[in-house]
């Protein structure tokens, strides 16, 4: 089994970290950010994980970016494999995202660590 890095990051605040796959999570999926109720709250609140992991094609991405993972685990370096998933600030999308795809790695017996960059950034204001 492989050793997994999860970063997940906003954009608003700076560039991607490197990584062996990086997840843009902007352009496909409604940002809580747009709703004045979970605007403030992070990944840290249910409703905000609730929003997120309800929202139609995150559960497939999570699915196929695992898949992406394991392809890279059975290859024969033996690295961690870094994978950076990003959202516009950082505190709603890229950190759900990364905590489903964490446990679905750890599930399967990866070793996983999960970094957020951004989670405790202050809101952007756009």
């Amino acid at each position: 089994m492989a050793v997994v890095e999860i970063v997940s990051f906003g954009y608003l605040h700076d560039a991607p970290p490197a990584a062996h796959l990086t997840i843009d999570l902007r352009d496909h999926f409604r940002d809580p950010h747009v709703s004045p109720e979970l605007r403030d709250m992070t990944a840290d609140d249910e409703p905000v994980r609730a929003a997120v992991l309800g929202t139609p094609g995150v559960a497939a991405l999570v699915l196929a970016t695992a898949s992406a993972v394991e392809a890279l685990a059975s290859g024969p370096s033996a690295g961690v494999i870094t994978v950076a998933d990003g959202c516009a600030g950082g505190r709603h999308r890229a950190p759900v995202f990364a905590r489903a795809l964490a446990e679905l790695l750890s599930d399967a017996g990866h070793g996983v660590m999960v970094r957020h960059r951004d989670l405790d950034k202050p809101v952007v204001r756009r």
